[in-house]
């Protein structure tokens, strides 16, 4: 057995080995030992800490072996590992030699030894490293921007904007790591007068800001909800990353501008811009929000070409989004090829039953949901309550609200109740939704009082309705929707002196009514039309021929206006007009002009349908033999062939004879 030699690591030894004669025409061959450095670098980027950091702790320090410690300290960032570098530092602590005092004040070193204890929670000890040697001497840059970004990374922004405001006490020239920096920590803590002087100070420096301070302002301007300031910034930026669009995109979210976040989507397309998930998880819940189908089927595409797998939260997304824009079968395909689901999914599908109208579909899913092990909570409930309220599956629906504490441990909260008044009161039984309101352990909620309202509505309860007015404008007095509500209702009953009442109350308290909006999503973006608006297409040629053609067969259909919808007393002829002016009645004719004769014509709209439109879509998606699909404020109608997927439930409470006697809201 050879004996074992041992060098030392800084030592190169050429051995010649020599082979016998019958081998002498080989050349002798060189075998190298690697140096230090080179052993520390290799065990670094292998991720074997403990005999790296052995080695540094049997060597003596070398300022040339900076770029060594450099890279072994990049690895314990990278994996989090705490105590090798706490043995790293304690060594140069410990050691008394001037390469020490270097790489002591090493500012790459510092600054990773700040990243490495701020990465780790250890804010504090991060600090302490940072303030070594710092009042005897200009501290570089790089060491203010590691601390600074150490109190980001752990939550305390007011910090990092102190800390730079020390650096320019002790007249460190700001650069761009240091400005943006800043930057964060004014988006984060919304001091936007700070941030704009910030930007002063990036006009005014020699060196010329980069992507990463210009989209750090982007990022300010948009969080402090000063878009014309992001606008300045986006159309000034020399070039423009992908975080650069999201910010643009997340600006448009933020002031609700939906079809001009869209539109930015659309413009990140046509230049060839990569996008990352921020941009497709920012532009889903805009698809979702605009029923843009197309669009969200195209960013579906985007991450299903991704080489990174997408992670739950993100096909949660798509879920949502095709669930909100009507598209249950792609929607439940989504959901049935997921490997992994949590509860958001299951309850995601289950809305997207509920806004369908597919409820006994969801019931089937929940129990299918209970069975495979996932717990419902209290979000499932409202869902499948909400859903059964809008379908008039009224018995099921109390049957899950008794089943909810003693079953699954959930106590129903102030929504589960509203919900039950909903089932009961569209249903008609209005006394048992009064008795719920009055026995329930909590005092009622806006959202109580309001389905209260919303049943007393339906069946021209007036006493039951101005009750749950009056406490309403006491809790919500600037709810538009309440005063609607109330003034429809005494609207349908003929009671124009209430009507009157109701909007100078408005008038009074300056509430204003919502405008009804509707829009389509077409090959060149979103098209939003407005009740009573859109004269210039209302008043085309090729619309008035379009219109007159579609009354001319409607007539013959059967379909005659139910003006009883316009809550005015005014003439029937100007009823008429006011009817033909509804704004998915406008986006429908637009649709039908512009569209594929075998295409679907997707429409959402921002308030309840009437009952004249409701039976307009009917009689349109019978004689154009065109599959109509509107979304209002609470869920999906699906016209075809001159049906309706509500199967006019809600419009039989509507038209079902008015109750002459409601119960007494104080018996």
């Amino acid at each position: 057995m050879l004996p074992v030699i041992s060098l030392s690591t800084s030592v190169t030894a050429n051995v010649n080995l020599t082979r016998p004669a019958s081998s002498s025409s080989h050349k002798p061959r060189r075998v190298s030992i690697p140096t230090f450095s080179s052993a520390l670098k290799s065990l670094s980027k292998s991720g074997k800490l403990d005999e790296a950091v052995q080695l540094i702790e049997s060597s003596d320090f070398k300022a040339s072996d900076s770029d060594a410690y450099e890279l072994f300290l990049h690895a314990c960032i990278s994996r989090r590992s705490l105590q090798h570098g706490q043995r790293f530092y304690l060594q140069l602590l410990l050691a008394e030699t001037d390469s020490k005092r270097l790489l002591l004040k090493n500012p790459v070193l510092r600054s990773k030894l700040i990243t490495l204890y701020s990465v780790c929670g250890r804010v504090d000890e991060a600090r302490r490293v940072f303030e070594d040697d710092v009042g005897e001497e200009a501290v570089d840059e790089s060491v203010w921007v590691a601390m600074g970004i150490g109190f980001l990374r752990n939550g305390d922004a007011e910090r990092a904007l102190g800390l730079y405001g020390e650096m320019l006490e002790r007249f460190v020239v700001p650069g761009n790591f240091a400005l943006s920096m800043a930057l964060k920590a004014c988006a984060l803590l919304r001091r936007l007068e700070v941030g704009k002087a910030l930007h002063a100070q990036i006009v005014k420096c020699e060196e010329k800001p980069d992507q990463v301070v210009y989209n750090a302002l982007l990022k300010l301007y948009s969080d402090c909800g000063a878009f014309d300031e992001v606008m300045k910034v986006f159309d000034e930026m020399p070039e423009r990353n992908v975080a650069s669009w999201n910010s643009l995109i997340v600006g448009f979210v933020a002031r609700d501008q939906l079809a001009e976040a869209l539109n930015v989507f659309r413009m990140m397309q046509r230049k060839g811009m990569t996008f990352s998930w921020v941009t497709l998880t920012s532009i889903l819940p805009v698809c979702s929000r605009m029923t843009a189908l197309y669009t969200g089927r195209e960013v579906h595409a985007q991450i299903l070409k991704s080489s990174v797998p997408p992670d739950v939260p993100v096909m949660n997304s798509v879920l949502d989004m095709y669930a909100k824009c009507g598209a249950m079968e792609y929607c439940i395909k989504v959901f049935d090829n997921m490997q992994i689901k949590d509860l958001t999914s299951w309850n995601t599908v289950l809305g997207g039953y509920a806004m369908s109208g597919r409820m006994l579909e969801g019931v089937e899913l929940f129990h299918e949901m209970v069975s495979s092990g996932v717990n419902p909570d209290d979000v499932t409930f409202i869902t499948l309550l909400s859903g059964c309220s809008h379908s008039g599956l009224t018995d099921i629906g109390q049957q899950l609200f008794d089943a909810m504490e003693p079953e699954y441990g959930i106590s129903p909260v102030q929504e589960h109740y509203a919900c039950l008044v909903d089932i009961l009161g569209r249903a008609g039984r209005i006394e048992e939704a009064i008795s719920v309101v009055k026995t329930m352990p909590m005092k009622p909620s806006g959202s109580v009082w309001g389905s209260l309202l919303n049943s007393s509505r339906l069946h021209n309860c007036v006493t039951i309705g101005e009750f749950a007015a009056k406490h309403l404008f006491e809790l919500e007095p600037l709810n538009p929707g309440n005063y609607v509500i109330l003034s429809n209702l005494y609207a349908n009953a003929r009671m124009w002196e209430g009507v009157k009442m109701v909007r100078e109350l408005m008038e009074r308290r300056g509430v204003k009514k919502e405008a009804g909006c509707s829009w389509i999503q077409t090959k060149n973006g979103i098209r939003t039309f407005v009740a009573g608006g859109d004269h210039k297409l209302r008043n085309s040629a090729e619309y008035v021929k379009l219109l007159a053609q579609l009354t001319e067969a409607m007539e013959k259909d059967g379909y005659a206006p139910n003006t009883s919808v316009v809550l005015h007393d005014v003439d029937e002829r100007l009823k008429n007009l006011w009817v033909c002016g509804h704004s998915e009645r406008i986006a429908t004719v637009f649709a039908l002009i512009n569209t594929g004769s075998t295409m679907p014509i997707r429409i959402a709209k921002n308030l309840r349908v009437c009952v004249d439109c409701h039976s307009w879509m009917k009689s349109i998606s019978r004689i154009t033999e065109r599959t109509i699909i509107l979304r209002d404020t609470n869920h999906f109608h699906y016209f075809k062939g001159g049906t309706c997927s509500c199967q006019d439930y809600w419009l039989e409470r509507m038209s079902t004879d008015y109750i002459k006697h409601c119960a007494n809201p104080n018996s």
